[in-house]
């Protein structure tokens, strides 16, 4: 049985950079961590390489099924409490491993690498911003 890294590298690159995901999400307690986001990652890779592999399929067929699957992940993850709604971002985080993991599946490494380092520069950069924005609506009410 010969490997065939053409199939094995989007998986390796899918694990990377949801892996980096997940670290970042779980350095801060967060719910969905490192194995999660890594296995979202990678499971969305792996049906998208599938799709991708099958003479006479359709991809985007099941691309559409993988974001509905997702979506049922990403609604799992969100708590309504009596006063608020929790895990909104987790289900958000939860959305775009998969779709790291699609790009890795289709070979768009650029595509995979950069919306990593976005969705990092989201979840570290706004939270700040967010909390400025929150402060300010609460004292002019």
């Amino acid at each position: 049985m010969e490997i065939n890294w053409e199939n094995i590298a989007p998986l390796l690159v899918s694990v990377v950079l949801g892996g980096i995901i997940g670290l970042e999400r779980e350095l801060h307690g967060k719910a969905a961590g490192l194995r999660t986001n890594t296995l979202i990652c990678l499971g969305a890779c792996i049906f998208t390489v599938i799709s991708t592999s099958i003479s006479g399929s359709e991809p985007g067929r099941i691309a559409a099924q993988i974001v509905t699957g997702i979506g049922f992940l990403g609604a799992g993850a969100i708590i309504h409490s009596g006063i608020g709604i929790q895990g909104l971002t987790t289900a958000a985080v939860i959305w775009v491993a998969a779709s790291i993991g699609m790009a890795c599946g289709i070979k768009m490494y650029s595509l995979a690498i950069a919306a990593t380092i976005l969705a990092l520069i989201v979840l570290r950069l706004l939270p700040p911003f967010e909390k400025k924005i929150s402060k300010g609506q609460s004292e002019t009410q």
